[in-house]
């Protein structure tokens, strides 16, 4: 295991190694695999449900018989004490137009309406929108239907329902990778220019976690090859999990590779006993955090499941890398890139033998026991929230601040129940039982309205009342 492990400090080795993971990241490259990640993402609502789910196979059947997943959407109007004949006159305008805009889209259906409220504060226009996996085919057709539809003089008007939310949401998190990677290298950039104190050496880490996450981006789509539902939460996860664990582990290995390099002037035999020391830390916890990350396989949530396999790869290869070329790169350059504060043989560092985490090792082994066991008590105290922790989502709190969708959830709530823009569906195998079917979903307690689905005579809708809410980002519930 040794040998093994102090194989990337060879004097010859070090160049295999270097030549090895450059060409694996040119081929990545070159095939491009990381990209083809992304599009191998399954998105659809059965990524964020279980798989055995009678949900989730009501979806199928739903999809089978729409031709496809649908995704309704609700425009709309309110004005407080009443409609008045302008507005009713704003609308049906309005109404002309969305339909012209629909006819240049082969996957949405004409709007229908208005549908008063009973108070008649509000209208209601719908329309369906068939979803095929591409951002597109929401994003296009509903901001056409929000560029036509507009209040004002006291009349309030939103595109919302589920293609309005999902367009909010695409909106929102589109291009979220590249965001979160660069809020998390900047951050590693910062910590490692802090820690070592130069303006070169946080190349070196940075360089393999590079390709460390370009080589696991490829590994991931490897595993939805073979099966595995990888959707854009996972993906998202998977660089971060590389990033934060490579960054982790690089700084563990260079900081024993560092006071090796005052104890011995030859930088291979440093290196080598770096890693012989260091190297079955990292090891070890590389393998914990990757079987840790294995037990989300046993997940009832498909994508959650697969977050499994592809965060553990991710974390696999991030550890394979800060063994083998992160050392090997180390040890090609030498001492130069820690620059200015180059680490000379013979020289005391404080990492070595003074500062402020050595005075605090230093105390932590006088009294290990209570050291132990107060740590265990603030985790425990930390912790306690746990006992009643809940994420609370809701449509009002599903984003940092308002989008349309939500507003015209909160108009829709107002004047009916708030599942009209999102019903449930209820799949009737039966034509025969509809009407017992219809019958007893009626009684169902918080069910405000059934109604036979316009698509299809063997299944139902069910509207609920204001009272119910759900987030306007998750799959329509379906039965």
């Amino acid at each position: 295991m040794s040998r093994l492990l102090t194989f990337p400090a060879g004097r010859r080795a070090k160049w295999i190694v270097v030549a090895v993971w450059l060409a694996a990241v040119v081929a990545t490259l070159a095939l491009g695999l990381p990209g083809q990640l992304a599009d191998a993402e399954e998105n659809s609502s059965t990524s964020f449900l279980p798989g055995d789910a009678e949900s989730t196979a009501a979806l199928a059947i739903t999809q089978r018989l729409q031709g496809g997943e649908e995704a309704p959407t609700v425009v709309v109007y309110q004005r407080e004490g009443g409609l008045t004949a302008g507005d009713r006159a704003t609308i049906r305008t309005d109404l002309q137009a969305l339909n012209r805009a629909t006819a240049r889209y082969a996957s949405t259906s004409p709007f229908r309406g208005p549908r008063l409220s009973q108070d008649g504060t509000t209208a209601l226009l719908t329309n369906v929108l068939r979803a095929t996996g591409e951002s597109d085919d929401l994003l296009g057709p509903v901001e056409d239907y929000r560029a036509i539809v507009d209040g004002g003089d006291g009349l309030e008007a939103a595109v919302g329902g589920p293609s309005g939310a999902s367009t909010d949401a695409v909106e929102i998190f589109e291009g979220i990778n590249g965001t979160l990677l660069l809020a998390a290298g900047g951050l590693v950039f910062l910590l490692l220019i802090v820690i070592y104190r130069s303006p070169i050496f946080f190349l070196l880490p940075l360089g393999a976690v590079a390709a460390a996450e370009l080589t696991a981006r490829a590994a991931g789509f490897g595993l939805t090859e073979i099966g595995v539902t990888i959707n854009g939460q996972s993906s998202a996860i998977l660089s971060v999990l590389v990033l934060g664990a490579g960054t982790d582990y690089a700084l563990l290995l260079v900081a024993r590779y560092r006071e090796e390099l005052r104890r011995h002037e030859d930088k291979h035999e440093a290196m080598a006993l770096a890693l012989r020391r260091a190297g079955p830390a990292i090891f070890a916890s590389g393998l914990t955090v990757a079987a840790a990350l294995l037990s989300l396989t046993l997940a009832s949530v498909n994508g959650t499941a697969g977050l499994g396999p592809v965060g553990a790869t991710g974390v696999a290869v991030a550890m394979l890398a800060m063994l083998t070329f992160l050392p090997a790169l180390l040890t090609v350059v030498g001492r130069a890139p820690f620059w200015p504060f180059v680490p000379r043989f013979g020289d005391t560092g404080s990492d070595a033998t003074h500062g402020a985490w050595r005075r605090l090792g230093d105390r932590v082994a006088l009294r290990p026991r209570r050291v132990a066991l107060g740590a265990t008590a603030l985790l425990a105290v930390g912790v306690a929230g746990l006992v009643t922790y809940s994420n609370g989502l809701t449509t009002g709190n599903q984003f940092r601040g308002e989008v349309e969708s939500q507003r015209a959830q909160e108009l829709i709530a107002k004047a009916f129940p708030s599942g009209q823009s999102a019903p449930t569906d209820i799949v009737v195998r039966d034509p025969a039982r509809v009407d017992e079917v219809v019958a007893a979903a009626s009684r169902v307690e918080g069910v405000a309205a059934v109604s036979p689905s316009p698509w299809a005579p063997t299944s139902a809708r069910c509207s609920w009342p204001p009272s119910w809410r759900r987030s306007p980002t998750a799959p329509r519930p379906s039965r």
